[in-house]
């Protein structure tokens, strides 16, 4: 009753404010140029030319450097640039380091409209589903006290049949680590995923579609995506509120979204997850609001918060079975991940969680917030 009572609360709270936000403010067109070098760490900002000629940007540091190859994964709303310090730590290492932008995501190409033929093409759903529903059936899920849920249907597919969904990023993370890490690398090496949040589900997509590229996965601070429609209790009921909800947002939230769009209420969003309130600095707060102002971004935000459903993270560990090593490290004062539910992996997923880290008294991000800890 209480992730109900939880989930209502969310889904009256977003529309009440939505609603409001709408008649307050008028929608302008607000717009970021990329700079050449990232701000953040210096690095330069490059492309890599994916599918139908979008566009994923990237970083890289350490490409000189004779140590193994390193994915780095950002999570929801975010980009490459929230992985700063382990840019810097882990080529300092001797790694070599990457980390992308997700289609729609960061300075990522995010387009509003394409061709059924381009659609074919880029949304990992399409060309593993079809037109056809998509369920995973019999999963056995967590729960925030650490117990255990069983016979829970998953729903794979997005509810509006968007190409950004996790088999979408997946596939551009595994063609990524093919045409760029691995370029020019002898046979048999191997990439190692780090993933933050949300990202992990798409890390872990990959690891499953192309096991034989990768060597591990390290996961720091995993989402369980409490508004997924096999998280909701009593979700014939729940589920059409959170869908009303969620389309009014996409139909009018333009608005609501230009006026969020700010440094200071980016500053002030950022104080919930994050537990070291000093690590949210104007670097931070400018890294990563500047790439939610260019073209298109307010679709993706509204699109993705309208994705309830897409595989959850405890299936996908269960189906790797420990077929790679995947270590967890979390921050015991996230708001978002319940501690139980992490330390419960292991024995959830049937081992395929090997390790995992309590970080005590840091939150959602502990490479932004603590990097010394993780990195």
């Amino acid at each position: 009753m209480v992730q109900l009572r939880k989930s209502l609360i969310i889904a009256v709270t977003l529309f009440c404010h939505a609603a409001h936000q709408v008649q307050c403010f008028s929608a302008t067109k607000i717009t970021a140029a990329m700079p050449a070098k990232s701000p953040a760490t210096g690095l330069e900002n490059k492309f890599y030319e994916w599918k139908c000629d979008q566009r994923i940007r990237y970083q890289s540091s350490g490409l000189d450097n004779d140590g193994p190859s390193v994915l780095l994964v950002h999570g929801l709303f975010v980009n490459s640039d929230h992985w700063r310090f382990a840019l810097r730590d882990l080529s300092r290492d001797g790694y070599r380091v990457f980390a992308i932008d997700l289609l729609g995501n960061g300075y990522s190409s995010k387009p509003k409209t394409v061709s059924e033929e381009t659609r074919e093409q880029i949304c990992g759903e399409s060309r593993r589903f079809g037109d056809s529903e998509a369920f995973k059936e019999d999963v056995t899920l967590g729960t925030s006290g650490g117990g255990t849920r069983t016979n829970i249907n998953v729903d794979l597919r997005h509810p509006l049949r968007s190409i950004y969904n996790f088999y979408t990023w997946a596939d551009v993370i595994s063609d990524f680590t093919r045409d760029i890490v691995l370029e020019d690398k002898s046979d048999g090496e191997k990439v190692t995923l780090v993933s933050n949040s949300i990202g992990t589900i798409s890390a872990l997509q990959s690891i499953l579609d192309y096991e034989q590229f990768y060597n591990g996965l390290f996961i720091v601070n995993p989402n369980f995506r409490e508004l997924h429609s096999a998280e909701i209790p009593f979700s014939k009921v729940t589920m059409p509120i959170i869908r009303s909800v969620q389309s009014l947002l996409r139909n009018n939230g333009k608005p609501l979204f230009d006026s969020l769009a700010i440094p200071s209420t980016v500053k002030q969003i950022l104080k919930e997850p994050y537990a070291i309130e000093e690590a949210i600095d104007d670097e931070l707060v400018d890294v990563l609001l500047s790439p939610l102002l260019t073209d298109g971004s307010a679709e993706v935000v509204f699109d993705t918060l309208s994705y309830s459903a897409g595989p959850l993270p405890e299936q996908q560990l269960t189906d790797l079975a420990a077929r790679l090593p995947v270590w967890v490290c979390y921050g015991s004062d996230d708001p978002w991940t319940p501690p139980a539910r992490v330390e419960a992996l292991p024995t959830l997923t049937n081992g395929a969680v090997e390790k995992v880290i309590s970080l005590d008294g840091i939150g959602h991000c502990p490479h932004d917030e603590a990097p010394q800890l993780v990195n």
